[in-house]
């Protein structure tokens, strides 16, 4: 399977707004497999299409416990249609923000509509880690970043580090 490349923030395709797909086909399925084994390489609970350079309405997570077989899923033009009013802080990381972890708060839980990889119409209700990830995983299809919900000084702060990560990658 191939790996994709990871964009790195700043990087002005991670700030876009992503279209959704109009139907479910061999080249959505070959993106979301090539996601799932880009994601699980880096490695990562979760991974949306704008992360690497796809601005379309797709995301892959699996948040199993690393005992636990792997519950890898691809969920095509998700919408959260419900979220609890009970919130949870949590510490979140990024693929597109290595290294950085900042605490965030978001509804506990939330329901996600969805299609799957073979075009049928889901609903999953999502807790813990897994609405969490979910959560940030859509907030990357609608141009979010975690850091969004930071102070202005602890954002520019970590863009800064993330544009020398750059640099120092860019010479490598």
């Amino acid at each position: 399977m191939m790996l994709l490349p990871i964009l790195i923030h700043p990087d002005p395709r991670l700030k876009k707004l992503c279209s959704p797909f109009e139907t479910v086909d061999d080249d959505v399925r070959a993106l979301g497999n090539a996601m799932l084994a880009s994601m699980y390489d880096a490695p990562g609970v979760g991974l949306a299409a704008p992360q690497v350079g796809q601005l379309k309405r797709l995301f892959v997570m699996d948040c199993a416990d690393k005992e636990e077989d792997p519950e890898p899923m691809v969920l095509v033009n998700p919408t959260v249609v419900w979220s609890s009013e009970e919130e949870s802080t949590h510490e979140e990381g990024c693929l597109s923000i290595p290294g950085q972890y900042e605490d965030v708060t978001r509804p506990s839980e939330v329901k996600v509509s969805f299609w799957d990889l073979g075009g049928k119409e889901r609903e999953e209700h999502f807790t813990g880690l897994w609405s969490r990830c979910a959560q940030h995983e859509i907030d990357h299809l609608n141009g979010v970043l975690f850091i969004d919900y930071l102070s202005r000084m602890k954002k520019s702060m970590i863009t800064k580090k993330m544009q020398k990560l750059k640099k120092e990658r860019a010479k490598a």
